[in-house]
C-alpha cells in the first residue's frame, strides 16, 4: 500500500493515541528530557493524513495523557555531535533532574571523511554514564536503513558500526532501544523528508509508537519482578 493511501488511523505500524496512553497508564515518568541532534529532537517534513509532530514530541503528549504533571525538556540541536551534545546540553540535562532520557545514537559523528569509531563509542559511553547518574530510564534507537548519505560509499557499513555500538551501550546501561535498522517502515517510498535524511510525520509516528511499546514492555517487566 502506497503511504499517500494512508492515514495516521490507518498506519499498521501506528498505535492510536488513546491505546498508546493506555499502554503507558502506570508510567512513573514525571521529567522526561531529550539531548542530542535532529534526530533526537524529531526534524522531518509534514505528511497529508499524519500530524506535523517529531517523535519526541508525540511521546510527550502520549505521557502527559497519563501523567498531566510531565515536565519536559528538549535541548536537541540541528547537526550536534556526541562532543557538541556533552559540552552544550549535559549540564542542563542534569539541572532537570530527569527520570526519562533519550539519548542521541551518533549519526553526525558519522558524517566526516573517516569516523574515530574508539572515540564515538568513547563520547557515547560518557554520555550514557552522566546520563544513567541521574538514576533515570534511559531510551535510544538505532539508525535505520533507509537513513543514507550517498557522498560517502561506505556509509551502510558506517550506519552499522555506530548501530552496534548503540545496542551494546544500550544493553550495559539498561537502555530501552528501538532498533530501526530492519523496521519494515523503512521500505516507504515517501518515508524520508526532502532531505532524504529525516524522518518525515509519517516515519515520526511510527517511532513514536515503537517508543512507547518499548516503555510499555519495561513496564510490564517491572511488574513481574
Amino acid at each position: 500500500m502506497a503511504l499517500r493511501q494512508l492515514t495516521e488511523e490507518s498506519d499498521p505500524y501506528c498505535l492510536q493515541s488513546l491505546v498508546a496512553a493506555a499502554l503507558l497508564f502506570d508510567a512513573p515518568w514525571s521529567r522526561f528530557a531529550v539531548i542530542g541532534d535532529s534526530l533526537s529532537a524529531g526534524t522531518g517534513d509534514p505528511n497529508p493524513g499524519y500530524t506535523n509532530a517529531g517523535w519526541s514530541d508525540r511521546l510527550a503528549e502520549i505521557l502527559r495523557r497519563v501523567r498531566p504533571d510531565l515536565e519536559y525538556l528538549n535541548t536537541a540541536e540541528v547537526g550536534a555531535t556526541t562532543e557538541q551534545t556533552l559540552g552544550k546540553q549535559i549540564d542542563r540535562l542534569q539541572e532537570f533532574s530527569p527520570d526519562l532520557v533519550h539519548l542521541p545514537c551518533g549519526a553526525n559523528d558519522l558524517v566526516r571523511r573517516q569516523p574515530d569509531f574508539d572515540r564515538i563509542e568513547q563520547g557515547l559511553r560518557r554520555m550514557y554514564a552522566l546520563a544513567s547518574s541521574t538514576g533515570a530510564q534511559l531510551t535510544t534507537f538505532t539508525l535505520g536503513r533507509a537513513y543514507l548519505i550517498p557522498a560517502f560509499p561506505d556509509w551502510a557499513e558506517r550506519v552499522t558500526r555506530v548501530n552496534d555500538i548503540t545496542r551494546a551501550l544500550a544493553a550495559e546501561y539498561h537502555a530501552v532501544v528501538v532498533d530501526m535498522w530492519d523496521h519494515p517502515v523503512n521500505a516507504r517510498e515517501d518515508l524520508l523528508s526532502e532531505d532524504r535524511i529525516h524522518f518525515s510525520a509519517s516515519g515520526q509516528a511510527v517511532l513514536a509508537s515503537e517508543m512507547v511499546k518499548g516503555l510499555a514492555h519495561v513496564l510490564s517487566r517491572t511488574q513481574r519482578d
